[in-house]
Formats: structure tokens, C-alpha cells, sequence
């Protein structure tokens, strides 16, 4: 990393950040646990409010997971840890499939598995979540989990011909006719997405269990990036393949760009190969310039841009500013340009202006292109969650830490 000047920096930015962390996931402890029947509620609303009787998705309790436990490795904070063991026997009691492997993509309020199919980018998060765990806990049975996730991805999932990751199955690990994570993605049998979540698993996993064979997947996971998902021209990401990687729609999607800009200088750092290290970060920069486009005068990041229509979706939503912060700054420490501290600075201003609900904790879901919130998405469930805003304010905790 580029040398910096302390003075460049805004005296007061880490404890922000620890004030903000504390925040989020005081909210976290406070509403989500269901003391009734244990683990945590499915849907929160936009005051919290728990929804009763709402499915759980294994994305939400693996994400929780990840961000009590990588709190806790933090701070040290034993409430955090509770949280996180929480969390822990929730995943292992009611998601993981005790007959095929892999894990559920939803059960009931009760428990009971509802959606049973097993999608890769699910299972990539119980990975990523199981290894922090690990980290802080030292449970045994944790990593056992997690290697057998890794083995069952690489079993049913990995292409040996082509490369790269399908994108779900059934229970038994059968053909699926429908293979989207929501309503709004192409129904495709690879894509950006869950190939990231895969590479994001995948390094942390290999953090605390370095073994060859997964070294090897997560070069091939990096090489797959530079051959087929990132665009060498305009530096942004593909979204969608077939089984050939042959691109299958032209939208860019602004926030998973800056998040892949930094996600992968991480997985490159973690296999200790300076050739990789110095070639992924030159990438990072590219893409990092590519994502600015997505940049508003008021510091905000848009959400997607589809070019075929000339279509700008202007929403404003909470992962993507909470990315683009960590991703603007890896920008300016690799490169040390001011400007990407810029851009780092001003989208988080906006986030604590705009997306940071500072009466009912939390943060916003987002805001549309003309400022106006976006209410009703609630504040806890399939996809809201503690991991984005956390990991960004644990990341800029860590990445000043030498500074303030």
C-alpha cells in the first residue's frame, strides 16, 4: 500500500466509524433474536419491528453470523460473541442439510426447511461466516462445516471444463429449472455475483485453513475474473453468463463493481503471490475509475445502469454506499491519488446525511434519484442485513488503525 498523510485524513473518521458499528449492531441485538423460538426473526420492519411468522433466509443468519463474529475478533466484546454463537446454532440446527449437504435456502419461523433448493451464493456465505466464527470461537465443528460446504461447492458445482461455478441446484444437487437469487436477475446458469460471494468465501476460509487444493480454486476464482467477468474495455463487470461464459446482459451494476474492486486486491493479498497482488491491483484501480461513473454531485453512488436503453436506475441503496466507502479508500491506499479519498469521504457524508436513520437505528434501505426514501423494504431480511454497513465500518476501523 501507498504511503499517506496522516493529515489527509479526517481527525476524527475511525472513532466515527466505531460509534457507527456500535450503532448497527446494537440495533441487531436489540430486535432481530426471536427468544420464542429461537435463532432470529426473518423480516424487521422499517422500525424494527419484528414480522411474525416471516421465512428465514440462511443468507441473513450467515451474514449475521460473519459481522457478530467478525465484531467480536474486533473488540473482543463477549456480547458480540453470544450473538455470533447464536447465530452459529441456528445455521447448524436448521439449515444445513443433514441428507445432501449443502444448505437450505429458507426454513419457517419454526425452523423447518421450506426452500430446499441449494444455491451456491447461500451456501458461499455460510462458508464466509462458519470461518470468521472459527476465528473467534475456535470451534472445531464450525470449520468442519465450513470444509464440508467448500467440498460440496466443488463437488456438485465447480466446472472442470470451462471454469468457474453453476449457479444452483436442486435438494439432491438435480438440475433446476429456475436458477435466480431474485425476481430481478437473468435466469442464467453463471454470474458475477455469486462468482464473488464464492471468491469472498473462499479467502477468508483459506485464512484459517490453507490447504493446496483451495489455494488452486481461489487462483482459478481470481483468473476467471480477469478472463471472463471483468470488461478489459470499460473496466465494469459482466452480470450474467451461460455455462461457455458467453455474456448475457449489459447492465452494469455500479455497487458490485466497487465492491469487487476491493474484495479481490483481498483475495489476491491472501494467497501471498506478489505477481497476483501487483496485477489485481492494477485491476482494482481500473475498475474503481469504471464504478465512479456511477457517482452523483452529492457524493451518492446510483445503482445499475443499463446501456441498451440508456436506462439509469437512480436509487440510492445502503450496500452500495457502505462499498463504495471501503472501495474508494482501498483506491487511494493503493494508488495514493486524493481523489479516491474524495470520493470515500463524500459518499460516506452523504450515507451519514441520508441513508444512516439516526432516530430508529439502522440504516435506510435507500433513497430514490429525487431524495425520496425508500420506505416499506424494512430493515431486516433476505437481503437487509448487518453485513454490508458493518464489514464497511469494521474495514475503515482496520484500515486506520495505523493512523488514528
Amino acid at each position: 500500500m501507498t504511503d499517506i498523510s496522516p493529515e489527509l485524513l479526517p481527525t476524527t473518521w475511525r472513532s466515527d466509524f466505531k460509534h457507527e458499528l456500535n450503532q448497527i449492531l446494537e440495533f441487531w441485538m436489540n430486535h432481530a433474536p426471536d427468544d420464542a423460538q429461537g435463532g432470529f426473526h426473518g423480516e424487521l420492519g422499517d422500525d424494527g419491528t419484528p414480522k411474525a411468522g416471516a421465512i428465514r433466509g440462511s443468507v441473513l443468519n450467515a451474514r449475521i453470523l460473519w459481522t457478530f463474529s467478525a465484531a467480536y475478533n474486533l473488540n473482543g466484546d463477549e456480547r458480540y460473541l453470544a450473538m455470533a454463537q447464536r447465530a452459529f446454532t441456528s445455521l447448524r440446527s436448521a439449515f444445513i442439510d443433514p441428507v445432501h449437504g449443502g444448505v437450505y435456502w429458507s426454513v419457517t419461523a419454526h425452523g423447518r426447511p421450506d426452500d430446499l433448493k441449494k444455491q451456491i451464493y447461500a451456501l458461499s456465505f455460510a462458508i464466509y461466516g462458519l470461518a470468521e466464527f472459527y476465528k473467534a470461537e475456535q470451534d472445531q465443528e464450525a470449520l468442519d462445516i465450513a470444509v464440508a460446504l467448500y467440498n460440496s461447492i466443488e463437488r456438485h458445482s465447480y466446472d472442470p471444463q470451462q471454469s468457474g461455478y453453476f449457479e444452483a441446484f436442486s435438494r439432491d444437487w438435480g438440475h433446476l429449472e429456475d436458477l435466480r437469487l431474485s425476481d430481478k436477475d437473468a435466469n442464467e446458469k453463471k454470474t458475477m455475483n455469486t462468482h464473488l460471494h464464492v471468491l469472498e468465501a473462499y479467502t477468508n476460509l483459506y485464512r484459517i485453513w490453507p490447504d493446496a487444493q483451495l489455494a488452486i480454486q481461489l487462483r482459478r476464482l481470481i483468473i476467471d475474473f480477469e478472463t471472463h467477468i471483468i470488461n478489459r474495455q470499460s473496466g465494469h463487470l459482466y452480470l450474467f453468463f451461460d455455462e461457455n461464459w458467453q455474456v448475457k446482459s449489459d447492465t452494469l451494476s455500479y455497487g458490485h463493481d466497487i465492491e469487487a474492486s476491493w474484495l479481490l486486491v483481498e483475495a489476491a493479498e491472501a494467497l501471498h503471490d506478489p505477481e497476483i497482488i501487483s496485477r489485481i491491483k492494477q485491476t482494482s484501480i481500473a475498475i474503481a475509475v469504471a464504478a465512479a461513473k456511477g457517482l452523483n454531485d452529492d457524493g451518492s453512488m446510483n445503482y445499475e445502469y443499463e446501456p441498451a436503453t440508456d436506462h439509469l436506475i437512480g436509487e440510492r441503496h445502503w450496500w452500495v454506499q457502505a462499498e463504495a466507502v471501503v472501495g474508494y479508500y482501498n483506491a487511494f491506499q493503493i494508488s495514493g491519488e486524493k481523489h479516491f479519498l474524495d470520493k470515500a469521504l463524500a459518499v460516506w457524508n452523504y450515507t451519514i446525511k441520508k441513508i444512516i436513520d439516526h432516530d430508529r437505528g439502522e440504516w435506510h434501505w435507500g433513497r430514490q434519484a429525487d431524495d425520496v426514501l425508500m420506505g416499506g423494504y424494512g430493515k431486516g431480511g433476505f437481503w437487509k442485513c448487518p453485513y454490508h454497513n458493518g464489514r464497511a465500518c469494521i474495514e475503515m476501523i482496520q484500515r486506520l488503525s495505523q493512523y488514528q
